[in-house]
């Protein structure tokens, strides 16, 4: 999988953001109203990648600034939508974005990645336990969400 940062209206992330917004229709009744500004996704404060196979846009993942303090550090960034398209799961594209995601937030000087997911979402939960995550105090929009399950992994050099 090529991975390449993009801006948050490149025209291959909306139909993705889209899918994914379908995922959470399904699983939880209805779209993530979390606000999304595209400025969020912009340097110094965030970037946006889609991953692509044979030129397909197949995959995306962000990160934010976050500034929470979790396991010692408020130098934390917020990984979100990240998403592998159906027809490409379980080839090992949405750990290998998660590992992008972490060296390039490493790379700007974040010290801890945290993420906010669901209880409907095993496939996700499982990805980030077994990469490292902890479960933390939950935080953000869905912090009070009786589904909100939020993690966070120290980025050390």
């Amino acid at each position: 999988m090529e991975i390449r940062q993009v801006p948050f209206d490149h025209p291959d992330v909306g139909p993705l953001v889209e899918q994914v917004q379908s995922v959470y229709t399904e699983r939880y009744g209805g779209r993530d109203d979390d606000p999304t500004d595209p400025a969020m996704f912009a340097a110094p404060n965030g970037a946006f990648f889609v991953g692509y196979l044979d030129g397909v846009p197949v995959a995306t993942g962000a990160w934010r600034r976050e500034g929470i303090e979790r396991l010692g550090s408020s130098q934390t960034a917020e990984i979100k939508r990240m998403y592998v398209v159906p027809e490409a799961a379980r080839r090992g594209l949405a750990r290998r974005m998660l590992a992008h995601l972490e060296q390039t937030a490493r790379d700007a000087g974040f010290e801890v990645m945290v993420l906010s997911t669901g209880a409907r979402q095993p496939e996700a939960i499982a990805l980030y336990e077994s990469s490292g995550y902890e479960r933390v105090e939950g935080f953000g929009f869905y912090a009070s969400s009786p589904t909100n399950r939020c993690y966070a992994k120290r980025l050390d050099p």
